[in-house]
């Protein structure tokens, strides 16, 4: 999933990503002599700011003749038939008609043109794209995105002396939109090599080549912009953002330090225009490193997983657990057959660290995934007041999420046709016991338990968190909730204990989570 924006990778050429310029002082700040005067001692000898930062280089030229060999053009063709789904039930789908003045000539003849393209009789169609490449070793393995080779029927790749090469896709990973490919070639190819994306800090200088536009052999210079960048693309984000001026046809394009080594593979722009604006996204090289070494050895990529859907740990939410400080990841739901269910971890548990190491909680599932199946974690676990430690045994990452609720059908909106209601007037919402009639109403499974919402009041406290009716309250502060009652009791037991927030944890059309709500009123 891509923020607005985003190039969607169907595009003709490929999605490439973008980098940005950075404004360098060489000189210490200095105070005017006279304007403080007792400082005066303190200005003649500023203190040195020790850095490890590489300063600004007089040219670029050396290292990108060094680099610019082991960088090559990937072009893919795709055939295009009438009318066809894709494995993700997307329709395939070529050029669109331009917009042309309605019943304009023009109009005519393209509407003409592409019924005659699309009909059913018609032959199949082709489509090519452009994207990027690098060359990891000698031996022709090339690294590149999943994007710009999903689907190809033939895989070309042209090195910066302009020979063209077949390409064999030995692997790709959806998840992280990492591929590999393999060439062969009569010689041993230059490469390059990955370096260690944790050394790269914000501020510091950055090489991005690529084939923006099928302009092959394009180098373009930045700084790494920011770090551990999440933008909604995956469970496992961890962009390097960089505005080195990366565009169409970049995908897959390496991001150079200044030694170079690779320490990210360009992959995502954020772009109102389709151009860089100087936004680019550069997934990790110590991210990246693990996921090539499995498809070069396995052609897949196996995954940590222990079965568990979580949250990151708002303040909102501390107040209502009572926890200090607000971190780590809360508990919305326990796979009933998964590592963590095994290891008794359940519904409400905050996880705080991983190995010792101290965690957010959306880091949690790429930091589960890198660890070795089979291996144990032990987990540093937050449980109502007291911290525990829990080790885990790492399970396989299965390949369809398997989320409870996830089979659940869409509720209906309404009242439902009972006569007792709770009306939580301070929390927006009304809430009713389960009966045969909800169950009906909301087509709710037989073993659903809980709370029913049963009507939202627009613009309050439950509509802005995104309760609708249908949804049902399971628990209040981690304790299970089966009637109108027990929902009031635990609302007001939080309010005498002078909670900032109350936590209820909601099934809803997508699963379980948990909702704050701000205690600062009273439940009528």
């Amino acid at each position: 999933m891509r923020l607005p924006g985003f190039q969607a990778p169907r595009s003709v050429l490929a999605l490439t990503l973008g980098v940005t310029s950075a404004l360098w002082i060489t000189a210490p700040f200095r105070v005017a002599p006279g304007l403080i005067p007792e400082a005066r001692a303190a200005q003649d000898t500023p203190p040195a700011i020790a850095t490890g930062a590489h300063g600004v280089p007089d040219s670029f030229a050396d290292l990108a003749d060094r680099l610019l060999p082991a960088v090559v053009n990937v072009s893919t063709t795709q055939t295009l038939k009438a009318s066809s789904d894709d494995e993700d039930g997307e329709e395939e789908q070529g050029p669109q008609i331009p917009d042309f003045p309605r019943g304009s000539p023009f109009e005519k003849f393209f509407h003409d043109f592409m019924n005659r393209q699309n009909a059913p009789n018609s032959p199949p169609r082709k489509m090519q794209a452009l994207g990027s490449g690098f060359i990891v070793s000698a031996d022709g393995y090339i690294v590149t995105n999943n994007h710009v080779i999903r689907h190809a029927d033939k895989i070309t790749v042209t090195l910066q002396d302009n020979t063209t090469l077949p390409a064999k896709l030995i692997g790709h990973d959806d998840r992280t939109d990492l591929a590999l490919l393999k060439v062969a070639a009569p010689q041993p190819l230059p490469f390059v090599t990955f370096g260690d994306s944790d050394t790269a800090r914000v501020g510091n200088w950055v090489l991005a080549i690529g084939n923006p536009f099928g302009l092959s052999g394009t180098v373009t210079a930045g700084i790494v912009s920011s770090r551990s960048r999440n933008i909604d693309q995956g469970p496992y984000d961890d962009f390097i953002q960089t505005d080195a001026s990366i565009n169409k046809g970049n995908s897959g394009g390496p991001l150079f330090d200044m030694h170079g080594a690779v320490i990210g593979v360009n992959t995502a722009i954020y772009s109102p225009s389709g151009g860089s604006v100087g936004i680019g996204f550069s997934i990790p090289s110590n991210e990246a490193k693990g996921i090539i070494e499995q498809l070069r050895k396995t052609g897949k990529v196996s995954r940590g997983w222990i079965g568990v859907r979580i949250q990151d740990v708002t303040q909102e939410i501390a107040d209502g657990l009572n926890l200090k400080p607000a971190r780590g990841a809360l508990l919305a739901g326990v796979e009933p057959k998964g590592p963590a269910a095994k290891a008794q971890l359940a519904t409400g548990d905050v996880i705080q660290q991983l190995n010792g190491k101290t965690i957010e909680g959306r880091a949690l599932p790429r930091l589960i995934a890198d660890l070795p199946v089979g291996s144990q974690a032990h987990l540093t676990v937050w449980r109502k007041g007291k911290t525990i430690d829990v080790p885990v045994t790492i399970g396989t990452l299965p390949e369809t999420d398997t989320d409870s609720g996830s089979d659940e059908k869409p509720k209906k909106p309404g009242a439902p046709k009972q006569d007792k209601t709770l009306d939580l007037g301070a929390l927006g919402f009304s809430a009713g016991a389960i009966t045969e009639d909800t169950r009906k109403q909301y087509q709710l499974s037989d073993s659903q338990k809980g709370v029913v919402v049963t009507g939202v009041t627009d613009g309050g406290p439950a509509s802005e968190r995104g309760l609708k009716p249908g949804d049902v309250v399971t628990e209040v502060q981690q304790t299970a909730v089966n009637s109108p009652a027990e929902l009031r009791k635990g609302i007001e037991a939080a309010q005498k204990e002078k909670r900032r927030s109350v936590l209820l944890l909601v099934h809803d059309s997508d699963g379980l989570r948990w909702v704050p709500f701000p205690l600062d009123g009273n439940a009528r």
